[in-house]
């Protein structure tokens, strides 16, 4: 774990305290070394911050040239296979290395099989920027499944790139504009997807992708893996094996993979929540450690957002290391104002706060936690899942035009007139909020498909260019035709559609910047692509069955945990935002959101912010979420802009 930034400047006036500049303004993803390289003709310049993780000498150093000279690298992240390509490369013919860095390994192994071919047989997360001497070429190259971020794009003449925006920004050539049309993402989706960014001309690299800057100043892609297609592919092609075989099969499958990930010459952990995925990773962890595993979690008086005591009892049956910390409400408001500097892009998952203060924990004590994160999109672990199939098993049995129909008698009237109405009911029918519920109900019925329906249940603002002004909301994974998921299944289609989208974009963009914030490596043993494509040729029967979510991981996991140590209603990682913005952090939203300020930026309709946050503050509506993703924008506008 890392952080890079770099810059192609075509007319020699590259300068090192550029370089010096962008490395610093992403310090805290490597605060062990940083170190810089330019070509001889200052047209080309890598810098690279360091957090040591394997081969902690100065054999590990980057940026770092290959054996013969040709290319240099700046690398961010961790290959789990590393030694076995190493010993892949001595076979071919031996050879005397500098130290045991996976880097050394990737840069002998692009210049024995080429970029491509190299990250096809590398099993890990990472992103990287390799020079090429001879060729005069820069390629960027992102993991399978975007675990590490990287930007990039030109700016007045110059090509840059880097781990974080406020890599970027320390040029003093970048000078973008905020790109509207992505801020009509942020509001439906609370992140910003890939390739799109905050900003007009700066993209995200797309998972399993490189890119190549030629000599010439042309840009390309290709993809070197695809998650769309190693899902089709895995799923055609079924495991037929009686059900007994192939959850030890896959209980073997997860074995190596968090074995692989064990792999660090510094203190190792693992966040524990006490439910599935991160108790399963724990106890496959303690399975294979000679010694106690690190835990951490941390724990909420609010009993409704509390799941310290689970993670306690599963860490004491475990045997593990337990290290669980209680936070207050002082405590998780705290880093409200340093959301804006820890994401650097608008980014509006408000999990983000628990998610720093557990990192914060863990890096007191270990430099690498893993974590279960992705069990949810793999196994079919999120209740709107069957939600989404059952209500639309019922929907679709309504003729669509009948539906759009009540949908719009239900819309003539606003909120404020259903919830009169509901007020001169008998008591017995009446229902709080009956306006919220009925244009919440009204979406789904005008609804044509269960994607649609998917589609509206996830997304916090559901017409956002209505409030964004001057925007078109862009294509994305979800709307997409081309980059689309193809399964006839639904259920299969939205875990599909989710591990395209919601977990690159949002989980492990929450992940990355929370934990690299306090300089901590975070590691996905579900990401090793031999688990996805494991998981992806189980029948759908083993992952829900009688209702049951990730039914095969609950199965392995009961040999190592008792079942009542698991059995609850599932909790998520959340915080009582609503409560927040009506108590401690109402005089801080009032200010970014007050009207003289909303219009005098211009970005969003004042009357519907304004309108929103009074149905909020006076408890007629619940807006937590949408008016978060409009608080979140505004924070980060006015840390940078």
């Amino acid at each position: 774990m890392c952080g890079f930034a770099g810059v192609v400047a075509p007319d020699g006036n590259l300068l090192s305290q550029q370089l010096v500049a962008m490395a610093d303004a992403i310090a805290h993803r490597g605060p062990d070394s940083a170190g810089y390289w330019t070509n001889e003709d200052n047209t080309v310049g890598l810098a690279h911050r360091r957090l040591a993780i394997v081969d902690l000498s100065e054999a590990g150093h980057q940026p770092m040239a290959s054996g013969s000279g040709r290319y240099m690298m700046a690398y961010n992240g961790e290959v789990y296979n590393h030694q076995a390509l190493r010993n892949e490369l001595e076979q071919i013919s031996p050879r005397q290395w500098r130290g045991h860095s996976d880097t050394e390994t990737l840069l002998a192994a692009i210049e024995q099989w080429g970029l491509k071919l190299t990250l096809q047989k590398a099993t890990g997360m990472f992103a990287l920027a390799l020079w090429d001497n001879q060729t005069k070429q820069l390629q960027l190259a992102r993991d399978r499944f975007g675990e590490k971020p990287l930007y990039y794009g030109w700016q007045q003449g110059c090509f840059l790139f880097g781990s974080q925006l406020n890599a970027l920004r320390a040029h003093p050539v970048f000078a973008p504009e905020i790109n509207r049309n992505a801020i009509a993402l942020l509001l439906r989706h609370n992140y910003i997807p890939a390739p799109y960014s905050i900003y007009q001309q700066i993209y995200k690299l797309l998972p399993g992708t490189i890119l190549t800057l030629n000599a010439d100043q042309q840009l390309h892609t290709e993809s070197y893996w695809s998650v769309r297609d190693a899902m089709a592919q895995a799923e055609a092609n079924p495991d037929v094996a009686p059900a007994e075989q192939q959850i030890a099969a896959l209980e073997q499958t997860l074995k190596q993979a968090v074995a692989g990930q064990m792999m660090a010459d510094v203190p190792l952990g693992a966040f524990l929540s006490g439910g599935v995925d991160s108790s399963l990773i724990v106890a496959l962890m303690q399975a294979q450690s000679s010694k106690p595993v690190k835990t951490f979690s941390i724990g909420f008086d609010d009993p409704r957002f509390n799941e310290a005591e689970f993670a306690k009892a599963v860490a004491k049956h475990l045997g593990t290391e337990h290290t669980e910390l209680y936070v207050t409400a002082d405590d998780a408001l705290a880093v409200v104002p340093k959301l804006a500097e820890i994401y650097d892009e608008p980014f509006s998952d408000s999990s983000q706060i628990p998610t720093y203060l557990v990192s914060q924990i863990a890096r007191q004590h270990v430099t690498v936690s893993l974590s279960g994160d992705a069990g949810d999109e793999l196994f079919c672990g999120y209740n709107r899942y069957l939600l989404t199939a059952r209500l639309w098993h019922k929907l679709n049995r309504v003729p669509v035009l009948l539906r759009k129909m009540l949908a719009s008698v239900m819309t003539a009237i606003p909120v404020k007139g259903w919830n009169a109405l509901a007020k001169v009911l008998p008591a017995r029918a009446q229902l709080s909020n009956l306006g919220d519920k009925l244009h919440k109900a009204a979406a789904v019925l005008a609804c044509r498909d269960a994607e649609q329906l998917y589609l509206g249940l996830v997304s916090h603002w559901q017409n956002p260019e209505q409030v964004v002004l001057d925007s078109k909301e862009p294509a994305t994974v979800l709307t997409d035709e081309q980059r689309k998921a193809g399964f006839a299944d639904p259920i299969l289609q939205m875990m599909a559609q989710d591990t395209l989208s919601y977990l690159p974009d949002d989980i492990l963009v929450k992940v990355d910047r929370a934990a690299m914030a306090v300089s901590l490596e975070t590691r996905v043993p579900f990401l090793d692509h031999s688990v996805l494509e494991h998981a992806w040729r189980l029948p759908k029967s083993l992952k829900l069955k009688d209702g049951q979510s990730k039914w095969c991981l609950r199965q392995i996991l009961y040999k190592y945990v008792p079942k009542e140590l698991i059995e609850r209603p599932k909790m998520g990682f959340a915080v009582p935002l609503d409560a927040w913005l009506r108590g401690p952090l109402q005089q801080w939203a009032e200010a970014l959101l007050a009207e003289q300020r909303l219009a005098s930026e211009g970005f969003f309709d004042v009357a519907i912010v304004r309108n929103m946050w009074q149905e909020h503050l006076s408890g007629k509506r619940n807006w937590q979420y949408q008016l978060w993703d409009i608080l979140m924008f505004q924070a980060w506008y006015q840390r940078y802009h």
